[in-house]
């Protein structure tokens, strides 16, 4: 039996859910979510939480119990509070702004990288080496710190590039005479 399906996902005020056959949808403060649900899963909305069931007792059954738990709350807790990634650019001359709709990146190559931000997420330049990148989709927010950090990856000799907060390179010792 799934332990983490199991236990209700709690609702925190200002956040509604709602069932339609398949479509699981919740609306909050910073947007809404949607997600089909399996169909080996049932799913109730009783008063201010969300009760999962797995119609049978079969292995894949109680796979996606877990699973469906862990994504429904994961949309809640990002329609209430939202999901954030920072980013550092470091090396010398490297920076970011944003433009408009655009990310502006400059990385050392001829040119400039012109991300488009997409839609539902929202990119800060704190300052021109740190990049916040938020909102209500965890998958999403992670997909487009990934695509931005893929435009230059810290490298292990000198460390440049764009890494995550607190992410930690490896260095290694250079050239010896």
């Amino acid at each position: 039996m799934s332990r983490v399906g199991k236990n209700p996902v709690a609702l925190p005020s200002g956040v509604t859910a709602e069932i339609k056959g398949q479509s699981f949808s919740v609306k909050g403060k910073t947007g809404s979510l949607n997600i089909t649900l399996p169909d080996e899963i049932d799913v109730k909305v009783e008063g201010s939480s969300i009760v999962l069931a797995p119609k049978a007792k079969t292995q894949r059954h109680i796979m996606l119990w877990g699973t469906t738990k862990r994504n429904i709350q994961s949309m809640v807790t990002g329609v209430s509070v939202g999901f954030s990634k920072r980013l550092e650019i470091e090396g010398v001359g490297f920076k970011a702004a944003v433009q408009g709709k655009d990310l502006v990146l400059n990385l050392g190559f001829s040119h400039e990288i012109r991300y488009p931000v997409p839609e539902g997420i929202t990119i800060k330049a704190e300052k021109p080496t740190t990049l916040l990148i938020s909102g209500a989709d965890k998958q999403r927010v992670g997909q487009v710190a990934s695509e931005i950090r893929g435009y230059k990856k810290p490298e292990p000799y000198k460390g440049k590039g764009i890494k995550y907060e607190g992410e930690w390179i490896q260095r290694k010792e250079g050239k010896k005479k």
